[in-house]
């Protein structure tokens, strides 16, 4: 080939990824890292998430992913192990295909070819914005301040004893509707469609939206009320000239899953867009492996983000320890 050939290859720089190379080169892998081009991190969950409060050790981080990956970066690079990490900063990987060798043929987002024996593919998901008068920028600067959220895991706790709106439609929207009133007492519930045609909810979903005098408004949105810098969110003007009073608003439009690459090596992927794996996080695919959010059948948490990268990481040394073995007894 001419080029090295990596034990391990992670594509992805969020906590899936970072976890990844980090178990990789303490288990004394060769590991190279593509977290991708700026354009990919702002795709990125992990670039829009700031505070994280629903786990120990993370309170104090301004940037509650970004932040603490930055640390195990500069960590390893100052350890014993910082030879065995390879970190390409701002690059990505656009194509990925098997040779015949079964290793990995690779080409970056700067048209550099590398070779692995084995990937972990972490690229992740992205939540499904909002649009409001076309654009999805006046929804962003709640979302930074956390009173625009998506993940209930994450941050439900945040709609306690507010006035809450959730943004989608259908029983999806509705149960996270149910799930915050019953959860955190929200004095008032309401689904906005944003302009779309509200749709039928399924019997056991309408009882409960009724029980709890849930409304739903079809009107389309024209403006976000209150003041991001202030950390204060008012409301929202409808097209019907209506100000709905609103103190903190749930997003629940879907995710984009991006598996661009798994498709590329034709890789099983489920209805919803997600990798199918066993349970090491291999794919359909021999050596593809697969941590964090993209997985399909897991929570996206950052703590499975991070069981998934082990598991997968330990699976791959196990293999390249039994290859080291089988050399090493065919030699005596």
């Amino acid at each position: 080939m001419g080029l090295k050939s990596y034990s391990v290859c992670v594509i992805g720089g969020g906590s899936a990824g970072v976890m990844a190379a980090l178990r990789s080169v303490l288990n004394n892998d060769d590991c190279i890292v593509f977290p991708g081009t700026p354009k990919d991190k702002k795709r990125s969950r992990a670039f829009w998430v700031s505070k994280i409060e629903n786990m120990p050790a993370h309170f104090a981080f301004k940037k509650g992913i970004e932040d603490p990956n930055r640390e195990v970066i500069n960590w390893i690079n100052n350890s014993p192990f910082a030879e065995r990490l390879t970190f390409k900063k701002n690059e990505g990987v656009k194509t990925i295909s098997k040779c015949s060798d079964q290793s990995f043929h690779l080409i970056s987002s700067k048209g550099e070819s590398y070779y692995a024996k084995y990937v972990i593919l972490c690229t992740g998901v992205m939540d499904v914005q909002p649009k409001i008068n076309g654009s999805i920028n006046p929804i962003l600067p709640y979302a930074n301040v956390q009173l625009a959220d998506y993940c209930l895991r994450c941050d439900g706790h945040h709609s306690l004893g507010k006035n809450l709106t959730i943004i989608g439609n259908g029983d999806g929207a509705a149960w996270v509707c149910i799930m915050l009133k019953e959860r955190y007492n929200c004095p008032s519930v309401t689904i906005l469609t944003n302009g779309e045609k509200p749709k039928k909810l399924s019997d056991e979903v309408q009882s409960l939206v009724d029980l709890y005098g849930i409304e739903i408004k079809s009107e389309s949105i024209i403006e976000v009320i209150g003041s991001p810098k202030e950390h204060n969110l008012v409301g929202y003007k409808l097209e019907n000239g209506i100000t709905l009073k609103s103190e903190f608003t749930f997003i629940s439009l879907g995710m984009i899953v991006y598996n661009e690459l798994a498709k590329q090596l034709g890789a099983d992927i489920d209805k919803r867009g997600f990798v199918v794996t066993d349970s090491s996080g291999q794919s359909s695919i021999e050596g593809l492996f697969i941590a964090g959010d993209l997985r399909a059948g897991a929570k996206k948490q950052v703590y499975t983000a991070w069981d998934h990268a082990v598991d997968s990481a330990d699976k791959i040394n196990s293999l390249l320890r039994y290859k080291k073995r089988l050399e090493f007894l065919a030699k005596r």
